[in-house]
């Protein structure tokens, strides 16, 4: 990283980290190795204070990450700083926190190619921030300069939301979705939950959600539609859906939808088209939805059930799973490799850190196809990119996201929260996959013919039509 830039560990305001929590694409800040000791702790974008105030300035650095309101203001103004009349409100400070948790971890320290601190000067003196909306849109207007997608604001009711999501739970309607077939894909359901508002609406996989409460979702991400379709528990959210061309209104409830990341079937007969060639006996299908705080347990015991009951192959399908902790996908990797890299930490200068393989391998044998498509994205890539590259599966599908970013989730103090990219990663060959993806090594043209249910898989691999999957 460039002087100064370590993240969450030094920057214009001092060296305290700010709080953070795993959240998406989240890494372990303290792998990282830290330049700052070297490098000094101003940011690039901070303008350099003179020497006879350095000892003020180390105390306001650890002043300013705990005083608020007219306190602060009372301090700066005394020391010179701002003018009386022009004391810092409260709306004001919260916004300087969210801009002080970008300054100090934010990837790219050019910030886009303009001045972080003449922005945040503009702000302050330009933008309305009477109340928190005001606050709110100032935050995302300066955070939209940026040009990083994946670096957001998330207000107290999103973040509150994809908190429980690590956990395990969700407020929704129960719809796991993902990305149709073609160019123009539009968003489908993969499987509703059993029992879920969904479900119980008679959506079923292969739906098509032209709209949510009216708002189109054709070119909507998924983290778009995941944030359209939760909500606070017992709101009502309206989808538009289509089915064997027949277009209906869906008024849904939301309630607390328990996810259950990882589901597996042993399958029985195995038509010989699936491969290896050489191989024969039982396959394993596992399904693997999302990584969150459950994922690695649940993987761990699927995997050794499942060698123990005699699987000779496993398929690991991550079709439609857009990540969340990144951990959990390095974790993944573990289970299946013995040695080699997993993944590499990089910086706008180079790699700075790496996660390796650490002999704990649950099966480092037994052939693996990993089934991916374009709605595969962020830790799912790592783990996807992880055994591609150390020729431990065969990769099969369609090209990924293409998400190499890492963030970070640093809580603000009203509730909501920032979620900033520190580092992208690369694969165990020093691939950047961001906006490029990971390409399959078997191609395959139509994956509706592979459901995500898992006896309805089994069923369509025994069949004489079922798709080559390994090398």
């Amino acid at each position: 990283m460039p002087r100064g830039s370590c993240p969450c560990t030094c920057g214009a305001f001092g060296t305290r980290p700010p709080r953070a929590v795993h959240g998406t694409g989240m890494i372990n800040k303290h792998r990282l190795r830290s330049r700052c000791a070297a490098s000094g702790s101003h940011s690039s974008s901070e303008p350099k204070v003179p020497a006879e105030s350095a000892a003020f300035m180390r105390s306001l650095r650890h002043i300013l990450s705990l005083t608020t309101g007219c306190a602060l203001s009372a301090i700066l103004g005394v020391h010179g700083l701002i003018p009386p009349a022009h004391a810092i409100t409260t709306e004001q400070l919260l916004f300087l926190e969210a801009w002080r948790a970008i300054d100090r971890a934010y990837v790219d320290k050019s910030f886009n190619n303009q001045s972080w601190f003449r922005l945040r000067e503009q702000y302050l003196k330009n933008e309305p921030m009477h109340d928190r909306s005001e606050t709110y849109a100032a935050i995302n207007k300066s955070i939209k300069s940026l040009n990083d997608p994946f670096t957001r604001l998330l207000e107290p009711t999103r973040y509150q939301a994809l908190k429980r999501g690590n956990q395990g739970a969700v407020i929704g309607v129960g719809l796991e979705v993902g990305f149709g077939e073609g160019t123009n894909s539009q968003l489908v359901v993969v499987t509703p939950a059993p029992g879920g508002p969904a479900d119980r609406a008679g959506l079923q996989a292969g739906d098509i959600i032209a709209a949510i409460d009216g708002k189109p979702t054709n070119g909507a991400s998924l983290y778009d539609a995941g944030d359209m379709l939760q909500g606070a528990d017992g709101s009502e959210v309206t989808l538009d859906v289509s089915s064997k061309n027949k277009v209906r209104t869906v008024k849904l409830t939301r309630q607390r939808i328990t996810l259950k990341p990882v589901t597996w079937q042993m399958c029985g007969s195995v038509s010989s088209a699936v491969g290896p060639a050489d191989a024969s006996g039982k396959l394993a299908y596992v399904r693997v939805a999302t990584f969150n705080k459950q994922t690695t347990e649940s993987a761990k015991a699927a995997l050794r059930q499942l060698k123990a009951d005699g699987a000779t192959r496993y398929v690991l399908d991550i079709r439609n799973n857009g990540g969340g902790l990144f951990p959990a996908g390095v974790e993944l990797a573990r289970m299946l490799l013995d040695s080699g890299d997993i993944v590499l930490i990089a910086d706008s200068q180079g790699v700075i850190d790496s996660y390796e393989a650490t002999g704990t391998a649950i099966d480092a044998q037994a052939p693996v196809a990993v089934l991916v498509n374009k709605g595969t994205a962020s830790a799912s890539e790592v783990f996807a990119g992880a055994v591609q590259d150390n020729k431990r599966a065969t990769i099969a599908g369609e090209t990924t996201f293409g998400k190499g970013l890492i963030q970070t989730i640093v809580e603000l103090s009203d509730g909501s929260a920032v979620s900033v990219t520190v580092a992208r990663y690369q694969t165990p060959a020093g691939t950047d996959i961001n906006k490029v993806g990971i390409k399959p090594d078997v191609l395959l043209d139509d994956q509706t013919l592979l459901p995500t249910d898992s006896q309805k898989f089994c069923q369509v691999i025994a069949s004489p039509s079922a798709p080559k999957l390994f090398r």
